[in-house]
Parts: C-alpha cells; sequence; structure tokens
C-alpha cells in the first residue's frame, strides 16, 4: 500500500503518516513523499497511491488554504481519520546562531515562529519553501543560512539544533488527514463538508446553518474560501460533532442540499489528540 505524504524525509506530514498508518494498523505501507501538498492530494487522486495525509488546519494560523482548496477540486476523497499533532519547531543549521541572516521554512512555520524571529534574529531574510524538511536540506553546509524544521529534519541532514523550542505558541498543534479514495462514511464522531450557496442574498448562509442547528449538531470549525470564479462568492468548509448514529448527518444533508449550488461531504471519521493526550485532558 502507497501512502503520499508531503516530503522530503523529516516533515511533521511524515511523523502523522507513520501515525495515521499505526492507528488504522495498516501493514506493509510504503511511505512516498510528494512535493507540495496538491502534489500529495493529486497522487491520490490520481491513483498512484491508495492513501494520503494532509495537513487541514494549525491552531495558530488557521486552516492551511492549499489543502482546503485541493480538496473541493476532489470531492471524490474520503476523510479514513484524523489526527492532531503537537508541533515543536526548531531551528536548526550548520553555522552559529549569530551568523545567520536567512531563514528557510514552509510559510506555515515562518508564520507560527514570527515572534521569536523577530526578536532574535530581527534582521534575517525569511525565505518560504515547500517543506521545513526542504528547508532543512536546503540549508546543510551553510553558515549564514538556518531552517525552522523539526528535530527529526535536523537528525536526517546532519544538522545543529540551534534553538529549540522556538514557536511562539507552547500549544502549537496541527490537524492531519488521513485521505483515501472511495465511500465516504456517515458514522463517526466527527464529519467535514464543504459547500457553496445558489446566490449571495441577505441570510442565506444563516439559512444553511440553520440545518446544522436543527440537528443537534455542533460546528466545531467553519472557514470560508473564494471561490476563485469572481469577487463576494464563497466556499464554506465546516467541521461538525456528531451523535451516536448517522440520522441527524443525513438530516442535515438533506435539508442542505437545496441551498447549494454544490455540496462536497468527505466523510464522518475517528479522530486522535495527541496535544490533548500529552495535557492529560
Amino acid at each position: 500500500m502507497r501512502l503520499a505524504f508531503l516530503g522530503p524525509v523529516g516533515t511533521y506530514g511524515e511523523q502523522a503518516a507513520h501515525r495515521l498508518a499505526a492507528l488504522e494498523s495498516l501493514e506493509d505501507v510504503n511511505f512516498v513523499p510528494q512535493q507540495g501538498i496538491r502534489g500529495v492530494i493529486r497522487a491520490l487522486a490520481d491513483g498512484d497511491c491508495e492513501l494520503a495525509v494532509v495537513p487541514v488546519e494549525n491552531s495558530v494560523e488557521g486552516g492551511v488554504t492549499s489543502c482546503l482548496d485541493a480538496l473541493w477540486e476532489h470531492p471524490d476523497l474520503a476523510v479514513a481519520r484524523a489526527l492532531v499533532l503537537p508541533i515543536r519547531h526548531a531551528l536548526v543549521g550548520s553555522g552559529p546562531l549569530e551568523a545567520i541572516s536567512e531563514v528557510l521554512s514552509h510559510p506555515q512555520a515562518l508564520a507560527q515562529c514570527s515572534l521569536w524571529l523577530g526578536e532574535q534574529l530581527p534582521q534575517a531574510l525569511q525565505l518560504p519553501t515547500s517543506s521545513t524538511a526542504e528547508a532543512a536540506r536546503l540549508v546543510r553546509g551553510s553558515r549564514f543560512r538556518g531552517a525552522i524544521a523539526s528535530l527529526e529534519a535536523a537528525a536526517e541532514h546532519g544538522l545543529e539544533v540551534l534553538a529549540y523550542p522556538i514557536n511562539d505558541v507552547p500549544g502549537n498543534c496541527t490537524r492531519f488527514l488521513l485521505l483515501r479514495r472511495g465511500e465516504r462514511s456517515q458514522r463517526g464522531p466527527y464529519a467535514s463538508l464543504a459547500f457553496s450557496l445558489h446566490s449571495n442574498r441577505p441570510g442565506a448562509l444563516l439559512e444553511s446553518l440553520g440545518c446544522f442547528a436543527r440537528q443537534g449538531l455542533n460546528m466545531s470549525r467553519i472557514e470560508s474560501r473564494p471561490s476563485k470564479r469572481e469577487m463576494g462568492e464563497y466556499i464554506f468548509f465546516v467541521d461538525l460533532e456528531l451523535p451516536e448514529g448517522s440520522a441527524p448527518l443525513e438530516g442535515a444533508i438533506a435539508d442542505l442540499t437545496p441551498l447549494c449550488e454544490h455540496l462536497a461531504l468527505f466523510g464522518a471519521y475517528p479522530l486522535t489528540n495527541l496535544a490533548a493526550e500529552e495535557k492529560g485532558l
């Protein structure tokens, strides 16, 4: 079985992929690194891999927009399981901290460490990369470049840990999704869906959200993304907490469907929160 994740080796996505594979009791898994989040989803959608792991939300920076957009483009994909992974960033490199004039990392990681960078390396140029592990690979051997990455990435690329942890918020964590092709379940403690409405009129969004309230479903998250067709037109991504059984979700979908131009149910699924487990919650 081939499982795609955001590469190269050493990313938080790889950590999440191994954790999710273990939670699903998967055996003989071939972990396949991909370039970019869209590349991960495309590998699954095109049939090159049977499973994929992608980051969908960070507790500090919010939704991972490239993931949300790619999911909307591939509504045939289903969420099999979710994992909340604690994120602890390190500044890694081959030279001393005081010599660092460029810091490379994924845009989300740079944003999650912005206060630390402003205080410790205010003159350093911040350069975005496709992943934290790719940043670690690129700074290897440089005396003036550092990368924000994991301790695992530092070990993989033979880098020194110059500072750790450097994320601005101690409780920083990211939610990852395990995706597959095929039928989308309607049973599980959580569900994710996205929809666009027929028209932008007063009360249209309120009417659509009432479909969840009438079924007693709590929204744990709602986020909008531009449709990219015209200004003021949006797609709404919603996560729901589900009670036992599928009837409330089925009822909400039945009520919501006539109000929507497009509706994509990504499925119901279990969620494992390692961040909460660390805190003993």
